[in-house]
């Protein structure tokens, strides 16, 4: 699945993408905010590759890589996953390369997913979580109108906050 905007191209990842996705997910600055494993080499990498593409047939996910329109690159990916079982809620996650920050590429990102999970998968409630600390995120989430669930807390990892979009 292909997708473009103003600016990007949104699209599935293949495993010709391995070492772009390694890159990201290897990143000290992408990682600060996100408890993940790292990938330690390009097969952590194609792992990774292989499972969201097994998620989006068994239509658990959706993810995007993120690339500029003049070049192939993925400098970053969007996604809706972690779906309800009535497939009315997911959770939004996003991740960019730093030298790509401020221009406003996740801005264009997000707001095509948030229009793709209202207007195509019919969703009627986005979710993000995001580590307190890490502000830029909470501007973006604030900058579509997400609303911090002060009534929730992330058992998972209490320094997230939560935040909702609602249809």
């Amino acid at each position: 699945m292909n997708f473009e905007t103003k600016i990007l191209i949104l699209r599935s990842i293949t495993e010709n993408d391995a070492q772009d996705i390694f890159d990201i997910r290897s990143n000290e600055i992408v990682d600060q905010f996100i408890r993940r494993k790292k990938p330690e080499n390009i097969q952590d990498a194609l792992d990774f590759i292989h499972l969201i593409n097994k998620n989006e047939e068994n239509k658990i996910g959706l993810y995007f890589g993120i690339s500029q329109k003049s070049s192939d690159k993925i400098i970053g990916t969007v996604c809706l996953w972690k779906f309800s079982e009535d497939f009315k809620k997911a959770e939004l996650g996003y991740e960019l390369l730093p030298q790509f920050h401020h221009l406003g590429i996740m801005s264009e990102a997000v707001e095509f997913i948030i229009d793709h999970g209202f207007n195509v998968l019919k969703l009627n409630r986005i979710e993000a979580f995001t580590e307190r600390e890490n502000q830029n995120s909470v501007k973006l989430l604030t900058k579509f109108n997400f609303k911090r669930n002060e009534n929730r807390v992330d058992k998972n990892k209490s320094e997230n906050l939560i935040f909702e979009l609602i249809l």
